[in-house]
């Protein structure tokens, strides 16, 4: 068995990279580099599955640039990466490494940069080139990319490049390179097209595997909160507000939701910023680095626009919007606790989206654990911590003279104690943004369990509470193949409505009708009214304001504007309720024949 290296200094890797690595604060090779450093420095092909965030970057710069001859201006090595932001990352990776190696110089290529600009930097020979497909396969086509000298093409992300449709641009780039050439092809996971490539290309690769880093990473926090999507802003700024954090990546599923949500984040006070691919890649660039920097500490991105995206300060990722799969939801925490450091991931699910959360579970082999929602007190507790330091903070700098001399006089004038004067002072203080929380409907998490009714028609239950109830008509009806449970589904899932509160519901053949609580704030109408119900949306609008919760009967063709009366009574009063409907004004009753009289 051989014998695990315990620092850099043993893998036989260039004298000025072993300084530049004890620099960077690297005190021994994590798993995948003491694994690939050696056989890459022998130039032998290499195979590796390990997730991102696992040290793979240097695991295959360090033994490349050892190989590297810097009197040769002509590149030697060509990494291909599916994303700009990966592209950048490993360059910026490569030249950290190379601190004290004199000349060397690595050049990142990808589209969005002008070709002007990539034009200039190629005449000066770089070393290292690394690149998306798509720009790398430009450059061959234009002349203006020379690859016979390339000793070592690297696949950084393999199967996220196949997913990117890439796979024809890769095939066509490495023929380009020399036939005796060195690879290496990481990919996180080897779907059936990765494992063709490798078999192709690589030539007796010595494979390594190193375990998902989430199924053992204890410095990642994971937890979960159900809450249903009409309320989840409301929940993303309280826990915005309460939990402690560095920087901050939120995670949408649209480029537009990230310009919406980053807008409403911005209007609360929040320092946020977007990234996603509709920015030109100067905007990109100036967003990564206001985060690196701690110019901005949120920023809300796409999947696409954050792979690769490496960020020491972010400690806290949140799934505003749930990945459609597990292995994304590996990447996008692995933004957060990188190489050991701590970190959080908070995942938004509502009800319907059980299946979602239980699939990450099992790909992380390890449960979420579940999460409150914060509450209105909390919220009001964490502002007043944190105006308490501010406070605190500038009556230890500032000269208080005149505003002590100023405080007694306002006393004085206003007629006040201190207290009043104070409790003033820190009302005013405060007007732009509240110490208080404000006021807002209940934002509890419903269970999975939550028992729901349904039927053909449904009214108030024996004991349920009674509400004034609103009734709404609904653009959908028993033709679109909905039924009673697919809306009270809808309706509770969307707003976090008990389904108790839902009220009489009746299902017609081109539209249905159903009657909601009169207190429901508007923005959850606005929401439901395209929230779809089989393949169409709801287009909820409201019929009559002030309907009491009734219970109606299958003998109703209609919406009700007006205020309904309440049941008639059953059983024998029943009868005589009959009986009193077939008297005529005069009294008499019409619903029995007249005796005849006798002779």
């Amino acid at each position: 068995m051989s014998k695990t290296p315990l620092g850099f200094d043993e893998l036989d890797l260039a004298a000025p990279l072993v300084k530049a690595v004890a620099e960077l604060g690297y005190e021994s090779p994590l798993p995948i580099q003491a694994a690939c450093i050696p056989p890459l420095l022998e130039g032998r092909d290499v195979l590796g599955l390990a997730q991102t965030g696992t040290g793979k970057t240097a695991a295959f710069a360090l033994p490349l640039m050892s190989r590297i001859d810097l009197k040769n201006r002509a590149p030697q090595v060509l990494v291909l990466t599916p994303t700009r932001e990966l592209a950048l990352q490993v360059a910026e990776a490569f030249q950290k490494y190379a601190r004290h190696l004199p000349g060397f110089h690595v050049l990142p290529i990808y589209g969005g940069q002008s070709y002007g600009v990539q034009f200039s930097q190629l005449r000066r020979g770089p070393h290292v080139i690394v690149g998306t497909p798509g720009r790398i396969q430009d450059h061959l086509d234009k002349g203006t990319l020379n690859l016979s000298g390339v000793s070592c093409v690297v696949l950084d992300e393999a199967d996220e490049m196949l997913r990117m449709g890439f796979v024809d641009e890769v095939e066509a780039i490495i023929s380009k390179a020399p036939e005796d050439r060195q690879m290496a092809l990481f990919s996180a996971t080897m779907p059936p097209q990765i494992r063709r490539i490798s078999k192709r290309y690589l030539k007796d690769p010595t494979e390594v595997r190193i375990e998902a880093r989430t199924t053992t990473a204890e410095n990642i926090e994971q937890v979960y909160l159900v809450v249903p999507n009409a309320a989840k802003f409301e929940a993303l700024a309280r826990i915005l507000e309460t939990e402690s954090y560095d920087g901050i990546l939120i995670f949408s599923r649209t480029r537009i939701g990230t310009t919406e949500l980053t807008e409403r984040l911005a209007a609360r006070g929040f320092d946020v910023a977007a990234l996603n691919g509709e920015m030109d890649q100067k905007a990109r660039e100036r967003t990564v680095k206001r985060l690196k920097t701690g110019k901005v500490d949120i920023v809300v991105a796409t999947d696409v626009a954050a792979r690769g995206l490496d960020v020491e300060r972010i400690s806290l990722v949140i799934n505003y919007d749930i990945p459609g799969d597990s292995e994304a939801y590996i990447h996008r925490i692995g933004r957060t606790g990188r190489v050991g450091r701590y970190g959080k991931a908070i995942l938004f699910a509502n009800p319907r989206e059980r299946r979602l959360l239980q699939s990450i579970e099992r790909a992380t082999r390890q449960p979420l654990k579940r999460m409150d929602m914060p509450s209105h007190d909390a919220v009001t507790k964490k502002r007043v911590e944190k105006f308490r330091d501010r406070l605190s903070e500038m009556m230890a700098k500032e000269q208080l003279e005149f505003f002590q001399e100023l405080s007694f006089e306002l006393m004085e004038e206003l007629h006040v104690d201190i207290l009043q004067l104070a409790a003033g002072a820190l009302c005013y203080a405060q007007k732009d943004r509240p110490l208080q929380a404000e006021q807002t409907r209940d934002l509890r998490s419903p269970r999975w369990d939550e028992p729901r009714q349904a039927g053909r028609e449904r009214g108030p239950a024996r004991g349920r509470p009674v509400k004034n109830m609103t009734l709404y008509r609904l653009d959908v009806g028993s033709g679109d193949g909905v039924e009673v449970r697919n809306i009270v589904g809808a309706i509770a899932n969307e707003t976090g409505l008990r389904s108790k509160f839902i009220g009489q519901i009746r299902i017609h053949p081109d539209y249905s009708t159903v009657e909601l609580p009169d207190d429901l704030p508007r923005n959850m109408i606005e929401h439901l009214k395209n929230t779809y119900v089989g393949h169409k949306p709801l287009k909820i609008a409201p019929v009559g304001h002030g309907t009491p919760f009734h219970a109606g009967g299958p003998d109703d063709q209609g919406p009700k504007p007006k205020k309904v009366k309440s049941r008639k009574p059953v059983g024998p009063k029943k009868k005589k309720a009959k009986k009193a409907a077939g008297k005529s004004k005069g009294g008499k009753d019409k619903g029995k024949p007249k005796p005849k009289k006798k002779s």
